[in-house]
């Protein structure tokens, strides 16, 4: 796994320090998936789904996470990634409820990006991660991808990158991010 170094420079305010992790998975697991811990959930994909709605998901799983990337984006910059045709968009609906979503990049074949996932934070601890995660990666070997990959980094669930590794996702690079603090830029 290639790595950038670390410097412990400081630094300026509204800014924040990453440990960006990317993994990789070039062949299905061979494993049984995780079973839903309740029989009472589906899993939808959303066409198209509409800004607000792609906010609301973003914006409530992502919100603990630190999630600004998304909501710099105009409703337009936004609906030409999340609506456009290679994008696949799943929400996990647990007792007709969101429960957590996943999102599939497809537009950079033979690779597919797992671009997001994540649980609404009532969700998380329950065994939905699990089951969703396995969901999300059988749907993408349905396409037959040479290579499954996805990205993480220090500010995501303190368990992210332990879970993507069990579930057989293989680290490949390892780099340094400053980035824009979205709460110092109002967008939280």
């Amino acid at each position: 796994m290639e790595s950038t170094p670390r410097n412990e420079e400081h630094l300026p305010a509204g800014k924040l320090k990453t440990i960006v992790t990317y993994l990789e998975m070039r062949s299905k697991p061979s494993r049984k998936a995780a079973d839903p811990p309740s029989p009472d959930f589906t899993i939808m994909r959303a066409v198209r789904p509409t800004i607000s709605f792609y906010r609301y998901l973003y914006n409530t799983v992502g919100e603990p996470w630190l999630w600004g990337d998304r909501r710099k984006l105009s409703d337009e910059e936004l609906g030409a990634i999340v609506q456009h045709p290679a994008v696949e968009v799943y929400v996990l609906y647990v007792a007709g409820v969101p429960a957590g979503y996943v999102e599939l990049d497809l537009r950079q074949p033979p690779d597919i990006e797992l671009a997001y996932f994540g649980l609404m934070p009532e969700f998380i601890g329950q065994g939905w991660g699990r089951f969703l995660l396995d969901w999300a990666i059988d749907k993408a070997w349905s396409y037959n991808p040479r290579r499954l990959w996805l990205h993480t980094c220090n500010l995501d669930h303190p368990r992210a990158l332990s879970v993507y590794q069990r579930a057989g996702f293989v680290p490949y690079k390892e780099e340094i991010e400053i980035v824009d603090d979205p709460r110092a830029l109002g967008l939280m």
